[in-house]
């Protein structure tokens, strides 16, 4: 590549910054190494690849720049705001530009979420990788341009200055899912890396977590979560979907234990589609559940799969879904999905919230033969109602079925709405709640009231479907503060 050296193209001045008060110049960083991540900021492949950007910039701290130039997808992803909470909530600590036309996409020829680009001290392009796992390969270039500056003794030690903005303080911090089971609600507190357990008038009661970012069991806040997400109640069990971790979470409400039972705390890739050791099997971001006969079925988003786990001969398998990312129906090993976030299920099917193709799918049980109701593909989304053919949806994250009525409440997440999908007219409505939502990542029906995530702002919300009045719950702090 030596003799064909490409200058990178300076990054153009329409860019809008995050973590920084100026706008970063590559030809003021020669002498680092610079690593260009391009991402947006729903892309469940791009959140793994921040785990990467994490270590990479922990282990170079002093030599490497990460710039991470989040190009956008969704017309919700066009607003600085939604980057700034993207970027906080994903805790990126590094320059963050918001290149909201795609410019710099288009400037180093970019074809797909995630991308990076290496450039070395000299500032000449080393290479583009597309994809997510290239921790390695990236590891591996970083350190061998390293030593030839360093032989050349061109590195420049000089810190780029970062100014983090963090979310206001709050109980809740970009609460994911709230679900209700007699006079408790559950709420998986994801930004602080908690399950909190409160009456229905805010009372906190139990919190389970400790509030570091791992994966630990143990008693109530003894143990430890990563970015936990869907929560499902069986019994005397809280099941947690825990996504940071790769793996599936079991709370005993009467003891207060936190155990793993699915999930090594490393994301997997597999071809196989049946595993016998759920403890050894690795998983890749399961972000939701839902149960039928003894079997947990998991949104799996990151391998864009439904898995199911029995929970009697303790083993599990791939369900749905063949591993590619796209939007086909079919038998289990041929159907397709784009990153599933939500699930729910009655006596006959599974409804699947498919986010990346802003689509309901609907899974007929026990064949497991797959239905799109709504939605055409991985670019088809937008903001309509009407019948099921032409309504439209921006990044949907969470369902719950209201079998009394035929209907099926969606999370728009994007849209920053909450849908009615009427099973029995085939039609898609907003429904209007009085009140402004900031993409709201979970949504649970207990009688005549629903309650709503709303993921953005930190809160829960309850709303009386009888009367439309819609209140936010106040949390009241437990003894022990968070």
């Amino acid at each position: 590549m030596a003799d064909a050296r490409i200058r990178a193209p300076e990054l153009p001045d329409t860019l809008q910054w995050v973590n920084t008060d100026a706008p970063v110049r590559l030809s003021n960083l020669r002498g680092k190494m610079v690593l260009l991540d391009f991402w947006t900021s729903g892309c469940i492949n791009c959140m793994h690849a921040m785990e990467d950007m994490h270590y990479l910039e922990t282990k170079y701290k002093d030599n490497l720049v990460i710039i991470s130039i989040h190009s956008p997808k969704f017309p919700h992803d066009n607003e600085l705001e939604t980057v700034i909470k993207a970027v906080n909530r994903h805790h990126i600590k590094h320059p963050v530009a918001h290149d909201s036309v795609r410019r710099v996409w288009t400037k180093y020829v970019i074809k797909a979420w995630p991308s990076i680009v290496l450039i070395d001290t000299e500032g000449y392009v080393i290479g583009s990788l597309r994809g997510e796992g290239r921790r390695r390969q990236i590891d591996q270039l970083i350190q061998q341009y390293l030593e030839i500056a360093e032989q050349k003794n061109i590195l420049n030690l000089e810190p780029v200055p970062i100014r983090v903005n963090p979310e206001p303080e709050s109980l809740l911090s970009f609460p994911g899912r709230v679900i209700v089971s007699g006079n408790s609600l559950y709420i998986s507190d994801s930004g602080h890396n908690r399950v909190v357990e409160v009456n229905h008038y805010g009372r906190v009661t139990r919190v389970f977590g400790s509030g570091a970012a791992g994966l630990l069991d143990g008693f109530g806040r003894d143990a430890a979560f990563n970015n936990p997400q869907g929560l499902l109640l069986i019994n005397d069990f809280l099941y947690v979907a825990d996504t940071g971790n790769h793996a599936i979470r079991r709370i005993n409400m009467q003891t207060d234990e936190v155990l793993t039972i699915a999930g090594d705390g490393q994301l997997g890739r597999y071809k196989e589609r049946y595993f016998h050791d759920p403890m050894s099997t690795r998983l890749n971001s399961p972000w939701d559940m839902c149960y039928y006969e003894g079997e947990l079925y998991i949104a799996m988003a990151g391998s864009h799969q439904i898995w199911k786990m029995d929970l009697t001969e303790n083993s599990l398998q791939v369900f749905s879904g063949t591993g590619q990312e796209n939007l086909i129906d079919g038998a289990p090993d041929v159907a397709v999905y784009a990153q599933p976030s939500g699930l729910a299920v009655d006596e006959q099917c599974i409804y699947v919230a498919d986010a990346e193709s802003s689509s309901i799918r609907m899974i007929r049980l026990p064949d497991g033969q797959t239905t799109t109701l709504l939605g055409t593909g991985l670019f088809a989304f937008g903001d309509a109602d009407g019948g099921w053919s032409s309504a439209l949806l921006q990044h949907p994250q969470a369902l719950c079925l209201d079998g009394r009525n035929e209907l099926l409440y969606i999370a728009d997440s994007y849209n920053s709405k909450i849908k009615i999908m009427d099973m029995s007219s085939r039609g898609i409505s907003t429904f209007e709640i009085g009140r402004d939502l900031n993409e709201p990542g979970g949504i649970c029906l207990s009688g005549d009231t629903l309650w709503i995530a709303n993921t953005n702002a930190h809160e829960i919300l309850k709303l009386d479907l009888l009367n439309h009045e819609v209140e936010v719950l106040e949390l009241n702090e437990p003894e022990r503060n968070f």
